[in-house]
């Protein structure tokens, strides 16, 4: 299995903020360059036998990624979800369960929240500071 704990909590946060911020390709560069594997495709649309089942899926042979929708396209957890399987199968390793591909994305999110926390607690101390 591949470590989750790779990547430090900022550079895990500033990931989910690119794919929040509609920069999806651009987070799966910088992703890829890390792992050290050639860059999905991400792409909205479907897969035959998949369209009403999933939100997204990762199709091996095409190094693609489809989304349902726009929506799902800029979705940090699904996208990572889907990352997860595709750096599984280009390192040679079997493409994971989805249970692993969950604990890899909901890295992130963790490591989003537990920076926009700080950034919050960091605002409200200096307010206080600058109101007294």
């Amino acid at each position: 299995m591949l470590s989750i704990n790779q990547l430090d909590s900022l550079a895990k946060a500033k990931v989910v903020e690119m794919i929040l911020n509609k920069n999806t390709e651009e987070a799966l560069q910088i992703l890829s360059k890390f792992y050290k594997v050639d860059t999905p495709q991400i792409v909205v649309g479907t897969i035959k036998g998949k369209r009403k089942t999933v939100y997204a899926v990762y199709v091996q042979r095409e190094s693609r990624i489809y989304c349902i929708n726009s929506d799902i396209f800029y979705n940090p957890f699904i996208v990572l979800h889907e990352f997860y399987h595709h750096i599984r199968t280009k390192g040679g390793i079997h493409r994971g369960s989805e249970k692993h591909a969950n604990m890899y994305a909901k890295s992130f999110i963790i490591s989003y929240n537990k920076i926009i926390e700080q950034i919050i607690e960091q605002n409200q101390i200096n307010n206080n500071i600058n109101t007294n």
